[in-house]
């Protein structure tokens, strides 16, 4: 797989072409090589990644993410590491992120192998488990195969899987431009409910009878429609979700600068880069996207996607959308591209007001009590990214374990 980066100067660490540090990839032997740390910082992440950490807190104190990552690696991984990939993944101030609820993977680790309370130990734990799943559990031979970490997308891009459904259901059975208004039970003890839409510019009223439904709406919208029925959905009122922009813009191959495993007909090789907050940057990082997929820029241009904004830079939804494209682009110009070049050309760009929900404190007790509040309206089926976790990969990995258990209910 393509390199990751991470965009750091000064304070001890190494020195690289543009400040691009590469994340490692073939552990341990990439340690060697890797100057984003210093020496201190190596050793101290080293011992405690083996288990020589301080204790967790009593229960019921949740660790935030910095917490939690300093005590078994050090301040300096933290700042130089996780911080950029928190904002990177998230947009999410790791303060405020709860560490079990936001990187659970990695919060399991620890405890989980016989060789100590160690990240490592974990690790080998985790990997022998994995092994077993595989065991118990082949994948699919008709199935691609790739190596772990790998990243992959449609030719035409993520709008073929929507498409993809709408094509295999037919178009008298997928509805668009429905806004959803009110979910109730239906009367008299019959089974199912009555779902309230509005259709179209002209908001017209459509009531639908359903034996089940599955309601995928962000956390504002369903806190709205089904707290009536699940009474603790009005709980999902404190999952914030921060502003963030994504920009598109293209630039020519020759105003790059020489950055690492690049060429001068090929500038860009790597998956992107990260930016931590220490460096002062506004944007959160940049995915290098003509470099991971083909034919996704002309002959003689590169594509790149920036975000922008997150839990520590509300200040975004207060800008226009030229000043997101100019700042986007004066960052893409201090990290990557030669003194004096143009503007880079403008693409595309979408602001969500309100993007990726925050795992914060307290969100594991949310999605409990709504899980036990479904129990009591069979039939009604709550999803969406602030239960899933934020990846595509996991939304659509939920998808399908949440359809298996509707077919099993309407088969009843």
């Amino acid at each position: 797989s393509l390199p990751r980066f991470v965009y750091w100067h000064g304070q001890g660490a190494g020195d690289k072409l543009a400040n691009l540090h590469a994340l490692p990839t073939n552990l341990p032997g990439d340690l060697l090589t890797f100057n984003l740390l210093t020496w201190p910082g190596k050793i101290r992440a080293g011992l405690g990644a083996i288990g020589l950490i301080a204790p967790p807190p009593s229960e019921p104190y949740e660790e935030n993410i910095r917490e939690f990552v300093t005590r078994h690696l050090g301040e300096e991984t933290f700042l130089r590491v996780i911080d950029p990939f928190v904002s990177g993944v998230y947009a999410g101030d790791p303060d405020e992120l709860a560490m079990r609820a936001a990187l659970k993977k990695i919060h399991r680790l620890e405890g989980l192998g016989s060789l100590g309370p160690g990240l490592v130990s974990g690790a080998l734990a985790r990997f022998a488990e994995i092994d077993e799943e595989k065991k118990n559990n082949p994948p699919d031979a008709a199935w691609p195969t790739y190596k772990g970490g790998q990243l992959g997308s449609f030719m035409k891009g993520l709008q073929t899987l929507p498409n993809a459904v709408k094509e295999y259901l037919g178009d008298d059975r997928v509805r668009l431009h429905y806004s959803i208004e009110s979910i109730q039970k239906v009367a008299d003890g019959d089974e199912g409910y009555l779902v309230t839409f509005t259709e179209g510019p002209k908001n017209k009223k459509r009531v639908v009878k359903a034996k089940t439904v599955c309601l995928t709406t962000p956390t504002r919208v369903t806190c709205n429609v089904a707290k009536d029925l699940i009474p603790s959905a009005e709980r999902l009122t404190e999952v914030y979700s921060p502003p963030v922009a994504s920009v598109t813009m293209a630039y020519k191959k020759e105003w790059f600068k020489e950055l690492p495993g690049g060429t001068k007909e090929n500038p860009l090789r790597g998956f992107g880069h990260l930016l931590p907050r220490s460096m002062n940057v506004r944007s959160l990082g940049t995915i290098w996207s003509s470099s991971l997929f083909p034919k996704r820029a002309p002959e003689g241009w590169e594509l790149l996607l920036t975000y922008i904004g997150g839990a520590r830079d509300k200040g975004i939804a207060d800008m226009t959308e030229e000043e997101i494209f100019a700042q986007c682009d004066a960052d893409n110009h201090k990290i990557l591209l030669k003194e004096g070049t143009p503007e880079g050309k403008q693409i595309g760009i979408r602001v969500w007001p309100q993007a990726i929900p925050q795992y914060r404190r307290g969100h594991l007790d949310i999605l409990s009590a709504l899980e036990e509040d479904e129990k009591k309206t069979p039939g009604l089926f709550l999803g969406g990214n602030y239960r899933t976790g934020v990846a595509f990969g996991d939304c659509v990995a939920y998808g399908i374990d949440e359809a298996k258990k509707i077919a099993d209910f309407l088969k009843k």
